[in-house]
């Protein structure tokens, strides 16, 4: 109802939408991109695209699905233009779980984890790591992945796939 409110220029049912889809895009912008001035960016480009094209909206799938399709697009879009990757030492690193604050060590050692994660991440193309982020982050069907990404599902397996497969090898050593 929202969506079709806010097709018709409502305004208001646009920001209610806005504020409920907005934390989930941007943790997947973030996780894609690796900063948040980027995925901030690409979260407002995404929600003004969207404004624009709502009309054309068709209803076949979810509001939040049509969201993370555009939202990828545009973090793919970055990742392609930024070629080569992004230095390392500009990724935040997310701070450790509470539990490991207590020993310096473990602290030490889980940051160390995350890094290594990042720099794994790094390694895969950038239509791997938005498959296994909207899949292993997000939760998202295959279905709803290839509707989000613009591809068919065998090809999101595949991807998905690969990204892990590489994803273990890289983190052997953390196993």
């Amino acid at each position: 109802m929202l969506v079709a409110r806010a097709s018709e220029g409502d305004d208001e049912a646009f920001e209610i939408l806005v504020r409920r889809h907005t934390p989930d895009l941007l943790r997947l912008a973030r996780r894609l991109l690796g900063s948040d001035a980027e995925a901030e960016d690409a979260v407002q480009d995404a929600y003004v695209s969207a404004w624009r094209r709502l009309p054309e909206f068709r209803r076949t799938a979810a509001f939040s699905t049509w969201m993370y399709r555009i939202v990828t697009n545009r973090c793919l879009n970055v990742l392609r233009a930024r070629r080569p990757t992004q230095p390392l030492e500009s990724m935040t690193v997310e701070p450790a779980a509470p539990e490991h604050r207590s020993s310096p060590a473990r602290a030490a050692e889980s940051a160390a984890a995350v890094e290594a994660l990042h720099r794994a991440l790094a390694g895969l193309t950038p239509e791997q790591r938005a498959c296994w982020v909207l899949r292993d982050f997000h939760g998202l069907t295959y279905d709803e992945i290839a509707a989000a990404v613009g591809i068919g599902e065998p090809a999101v397996r595949g991807r998905i796939f690969r990204a892990r497969r590489y994803l273990t090898e890289a983190m052997a050593t953390w196993r």
